[in-house]
């Protein structure tokens, strides 16, 4: 279904000195739908989301709102609100006063203003802040107040630009679950930029994934996750273990000189591939049981799950168990074929860059 697609970039180009940061980026984004952008620094996110803010101009291509071309339109004038990482609240006023700066531009009244503030702490659950210096705040709070300054004036879209960054572990989770259920009561559209896979896999509707300046690839988190599209996606979500193979034929990949059953079809015979195994993918079992034997040559207990690195066929296995297997004990290596996933191998370096997700998203 597209027919509910609020912004569309298309055709979107944009350079710095003489070098190409976005290329040729086609995009669309659905009413209500949380999008996060996601990449490496310098892949090409924030340059994307200035753009859609109305901060950065293209240098070919347009943005469409609604169906209505908006590349011209400044900022202010765009029917959304921006979330930086500096959160950047005026430290002389009072959180009342920060919130309300905006609708006192736009000439509301005092009563509609005040309604307004008392609304918005509420739902950043503030309530009785309105008083307080920015300064008075923690890390946490001064976040959730250039949110609640950012939606009292309704937009229909919020753009955080790595809102979360500068936030301790703890409490950049604890957000990422109130960003959550704001999106929820507000019906609104986030597009948020992170490069933290494990941000954009707990709080995304949809993840694009980018490396410079080019979609690596579109989808769910679970579709990222687990049908990863190339080498750089597997890579960069999570941990994987990504091996050069050789699709025998249908069903059946060999992957270091052994077959191994899979469930992939339509990439030929005798064709090279590149596999990924997710480390908790992978089963230890008895020698004799594997399809590859090999032995453990690390051992590090991560309180969820033991991590550990099995060397087998000449390859440096990385394998998540909530079983333990000693430094130096003899393993065998199975994999279900449902969680060997297989791709198409680049022909060049360039065709690796430049891979894309599906067209017209």
């Amino acid at each position: 279904m597209i027919d509910n697609k609020l912004i569309e970039l298309v055709g979107i180009t944009k350079r710095y000195n003489g070098s190409t940061v976005i290329d040729d980026l086609n995009l669309y984004i659905r009413e209500n739908e949380f999008l996060t952008l996601l990449g490496p620094s310098g892949c090409g996110k924030t340059t994307t989301l200035r753009i859609i803010g109305g901060f950065e101009s293209p240098d070919e291509g347009k943005v469409l709102f609604g169906g209505k071309d908006i590349t011209k339109l400044p900022p202010n004038e765009r029917q959304l609100n921006t979330v930086f990482q500096k959160y950047a609240l005026f430290t002389h006023m009072t959180i009342a006063e920060n919130i309300a700066f905006g609708l006192k531009i736009k000439k509301k009244s005092k009563q509609y203003i005040k309604d307004k503030i008392k609304y918005a702490l509420k739902l950043v659950n503030l309530d009785g802040y309105e008083n307080r210096m920015p300064d008075s705040l923690s890390g946490g709070q001064q976040q959730r107040i250039a949110i609640a300054r950012a939606i009292v004036n309704e937009p229909k879209v919020l753009l955080l630009d790595e809102p979360l960054g500068a936030l301790d572990l703890k409490l950049r989770q604890d957000m990422q679950y109130e960003l959550i259920r704001l999106k929820n009561e507000l019906g609104i559209t986030f597009v948020y930029v992170t490069h933290d896979q494990e941000e954009a896999l707990t709080m995304s509707d949809t993840i694009m994934v980018m490396n410079q300046g080019y979609i690596q690839q579109i989808g769910s988190p679970e579709d990222i996750y687990n049908e990863p599209e190339n080498a750089f996606v597997a890579d960069f979500i999570g941990e994987s273990n990504i091996l050069s193979a050789t699709m025998v034929k249908d069903r059946l990949v060999n992957i270091l000189g052994v077959n191994f059953t899979c469930v992939d079809e339509g990439f030929g015979q005798n064709t090279p591939v590149d596999v990924v195994i997710r480390p908790e993918d992978i089963d230890l079992v008895d020698p004799e049981d594997g399809v590859l034997t090999g032995h453990v040559t690390s051992l590090i207990f991560k309180g969820v799950h033991y991590e550990m690195e099995v060397m087998a066929g000449g390859f440096e296995w990385l394998v998540h168990s909530t079983d333990m297997a000693p430094v130096g004990s003899k393993v065998g290596i199975r994999v279900d074929p449902f969680d060997i996933q297989i791709m198409h191998k680049p022909e060049s370096e360039d065709e690796a860059v430049s891979a894309k997700g599906p067209e017209a998203w």
